[in-house]
């Protein structure tokens, strides 16, 4: 049997592989699991300084597997659980001090838009398509849409998704917040190639600087509606005095002045 999900860290960056190419990688049971594991631990481990999320075969993530819903679940009770424990995973990236990009080559459909949103970055293939497609199939917003969705490009844009069956160009996703770029150019092969090694250059980019400056950034933002406007400046004079105390930011501002008293 083909694992649902790959994991591997390779010189700090995890990278979580959607796998069930079969199914535009919606997730079944096995699949959320394998998630919900596969985030805990890169949200937890040490080691880890970026995560890269992708999917295999043609497309990035198609949400939930509607098929396998009504064919291999209990009835309802099973498919709330079941979205809990994806949920889990969504909650252990977003709440992470550590920045999570995502590499989306392909479709993003349904819950695959929130998949996409966990992540603080997102590189899209420029042949790339996003849409809701809930109400298609008489289904509701999950894995954090209505969450997230609205925060991303606002209330009204939000609404035009889920309300109408419209799928986004690559370059309508980047206009409206939901990815940051988009690239590639040839056939579907190659365009997905282009946005795996965009994602891993970004990736690999906060892994050679101040990865934990950039972490405490993604908290700040993230968490932020967790304060009142002061709070979030208290929090702010706290990380800043933090950071400044650690050895990350001592190397890095020594060597800007170094830099600085040469000129």
């Amino acid at each position: 049997m083909t694992d649902p999900l790959l994991y591997r860290v390779d010189d700090g960056l995890a990278r979580i592989t959607l796998n069930r190419p079969q199914r535009l990688n919606a997730f079944n049971a096995d699949l959320a699991h394998a998630w919900a594991d596969a985030t805990a631990d890169a949200a937890g481990d040490s080691a880890v300084g970026a995560i890269l999320i992708e999917g295999e075969g043609r497309a990035f993530c198609a949400g939930g597997d509607v098929i396998d819903m009504a064919t291999g679940m209990g009835g309802p009770e099973q498919v709330e659980r079941l979205a809990h424990v994806i949920h889990a995973g969504i909650r252990s990236l977003v709440s992470s001090t550590v920045p999570v990009i995502a590499a989306a080559h392909g479709t993003t459909a349904g819950g695959g838009l929130g998949i996409l949103l966990a992540s603080d970055y997102a590189v899209v293939g420029s042949d790339s398509r996003f849409g809701s497609l809930y109400a298609n199939v008489g289904l509701t917003p999950d894995l954090s849409v209505s969450a997230q969705l609205a925060a991303a490009v606002g209330e009204r844009r939000a609404l035009q998704l889920l309300l109408t069956d419209r799928m986004l160009s690559a370059a309508e996703a980047v206009e409206w917040g939901i990815a940051a770029e988009a690239v590639g150019e040839g056939d579907a092969a190659s365009i997905a190639a282009a946005v795996r090694t965009r994602a891993e250059e970004l990736a690999r980019f906060w892994l050679s600087g101040a990865s934990g400056a950039y972490g405490q950034a993604k908290r700040l933002i993230r968490s932020r509606q967790e304060r009142t406007f002061q709070g979030q400046l208290d929090e702010e004079a706290r990380t800043i005095a933090a950071a400044f105390g650690g050895g990350e930011a001592q190397a890095l501002i020594a060597a800007f002045a170094s830099r600085s008293s040469g000129r």
